[in-house]
């Protein structure tokens, strides 16, 4: 008899001191209860803690964790309907709050978010809500971690997933941003058209200033040539003034045998003569030229030898006598 109550003794023994002890995993914190009373948080690794005097009252997960927010439809401010949804990055730091503080940690998340959400939503326009998620997750993770901060925990990350307006607002966006890029095509056009005109006309003025340029440059040149030429004419009337001065005949016929060769050579040179006339005086052309020549052996110093041009025949009346 003494030996059955002692083993019995023994096995309630084990059995107290296994369910004294407490196993907390990595990642969770244990809550402590003295007959109900919160006294403690049990740290992951061996705890011992009195079977019946003490229990465990929650297991608090205290790894960052992940929750959905559901899809949920929102007016915005410039009344557009939008379908948006999300999540929501959290962690809990103090395990008796987020067990005492709050009452059903993920669904008060939850509301909160979602109310925050039609919040924030809610006073922005649809082109807003459309452009600018970043700022509506910074406003958001402000709000909802001042909320959260009595309940022990810390919002981490609040991101929105989609934001999805109705079929009618995308197809009118749609045109919108069609209309938008085929005015920048014509405006790239136009805006193309004007430089190739500008280009076109200080093209054709750059042109017309040189072309200004050449028949100036031109226009010089030909007056310089023509003052060389009346410089030259004028010295040789000069010279020509001093040999008559000088009492040399020869001089004038230089000049009259001149024009009269120029002269002469218009008639060969013309496309309708065929036949050309010379009169009677053009044989006192060669007395010119052997004035030319005269004065031509003088101005080599050459007077030995001197040409005399023969005498014009007789002209003939109508009463000569054709035999003699």
């Amino acid at each position: 008899m003494g030996v059955s109550l002692l083993l019995l003794v023994l096995l309630v023994t084990i059995i107290y001191l296994f369910a004294s002890i407490k196993i907390v995993r990595q990642g969770y914190h244990y809550t402590v209860e003295y007959f109900g009373r919160y006294t403690t948080t049990a740290q992951p690794g061996f705890n011992f803690y009195p079977a019946f005097l003490y229990r465990v009252g929650r297991k608090v997960n205290m790894m960052e964790q992940v929750l959905d927010i559901p899809g949920q439809e929102i007016i915005t401010k410039d009344n557009a309907m939008i379908s948006t949804d999300g999540v929501v990055f959290f962690q809990v730091l103090d395990a008796a709050k987020a067990a005492y503080e709050v009452n059903d940690l993920y669904n008060a998340i939850l509301n909160l978010v979602t109310t925050n959400l039609r919040t924030v939503m809610g006073s922005m326009d649809l082109d807003e809500t459309l452009s600018k998620r970043d700022e509506i997750n910074a406003r958001l993770l402000v709000v909802i971690d001042d909320a959260t901060t009595p309940w022990g925990i810390k919002i981490t990350r609040v991101e929105i997933k989609d934001i999805r307006p109705p079929q009618d607002i995308v197809n009118a966006m749609a045109r919108q941003m069609k209309a938008e890029r085929e005015k920048r095509a014509n405006i790239l056009d136009a805006e193309g058209a004007r430089a190739s005109e500008i280009l076109r006309s200080e093209g054709e003025k750059q042109g017309q200033i040189l072309q200004a340029e050449g028949r100036k440059e031109a226009a010089f040149l030909d007056a310089e040539a023509r003052e060389r030429e009346a410089q030259a004419e004028a010295k040789a009337t000069e010279m020509v003034s001093q040999a008559i001065a000088g009492g040399n005949a020869q001089a004038i016929n230089y000049f009259v045998a001149q024009d009269y060769v120029k002269a002469v050579e218009k008639f060969a040179t013309s496309p309708n003569a065929k036949t050309i006339l010379f009169p009677v005086e053009a044989t006192q052309l060669i007395g010119t030229l052997g004035g030319i020549g005269a004065l031509a052996r003088e101005a080599f110093g050459d007077t030995a030898q001197t040409f005399s041009p023969p005498p014009p025949p007789p002209r003939k009346g109508p009463f000569d006598n054709r035999d003699e």
